[in-house]
């Protein structure tokens, strides 16, 4: 595992006091904000995102050296070449980290990775956003717990652009952390690597990330605290 930074202020989620994850409600910030599209990158082999100063230049705006540490850290589990990878995270993160995890997406997308993730919000979004910029539809799957309609208003319009999208409406009437464990335990049944962002007391995706090495994936988990 790797501390990713300090916790952030976090957006609002949906679905009463505590998250899909199984975390405590944290203070809300405005989700979103003016993005930065990282057209400008050039990935060849997955190590470039770090190399060259127009790239760093990018990534630097805003992030320390110590985010460029965790970036390079994530990038450099590609060097085995492409993998399908699933992403798994908190709802609960400022736009500083979803910027960082976007640009992790766009990246793994353009070095052909194939992502599989969720449509909740703070995460799955970043991670949504990033492989949507890579131009390459047919690499990115976004696996439902429950049907589109039962998605956050800003996850539905973000799910418009996805050309794959699976979703589950048999199990709308489960509680949405019931929904969400089945959710997760599908979509590590169709990777070959996890990577997660995670509080410590992110009850659910330490089950998943547990889970996941139960059944020899290559998991990396990042805390965010």
């Amino acid at each position: 595992a790797v501390r990713a930074g300090p916790r952030a202020a976090a957006p609002g989620s949906a679905g009463g006091d505590r998250d899909r994850e199984g975390e405590a409600a944290r203070p809300a910030v405005a989700f979103g904000g003016e993005e930065k599209p990282p057209a400008s990158i050039e990935i060849p082999d997955g190590s470039g995102i770090l190399a060259g100063g127009e790239q760093v230049a990018v990534l630097d705006e805003g992030m320390g050296e110590k985010d460029l540490d965790y970036l390079k850290a994530l990038m450099s589990i590609q060097a085995g070449g492409p993998r399908t990878v699933g992403f798994f995270g908190t709802r609960n993160m400022g736009y500083h980290q979803q910027q960082l995890i976007e640009i992790l997406s766009y990246a793994l997308i353009l070095t052909g990775n194939h992502i599989f993730t969720s449509g909740a919000t703070g995460t799955d979004a970043a991670v949504i956003r990033g492989a949507l910029r890579a131009d390459a539809p047919e690499l990115l799957t976004v696996v439902l717990p429950q049907s589109v309609s039962k998605q956050p208003p800003e996850s539905q319009e973000l799910l418009k652009d996805v050309q794959t999208v699976i979703s589950k409406p048999e199990n709308d009437e489960l509680a949405l952390g019931d929904a969400s464990r089945i959710c997760n335990a599908d979509i590590i049944t169709r990777v070959e690597q996890v990577i997660c962002f995670a509080f410590h007391d992110s009850k659910l995706l330490m089950e998943t990330c547990e889970k996941a090495r139960e059944e020899n994936k290559i998991v990396t988990l990042f805390f965010l605290d």
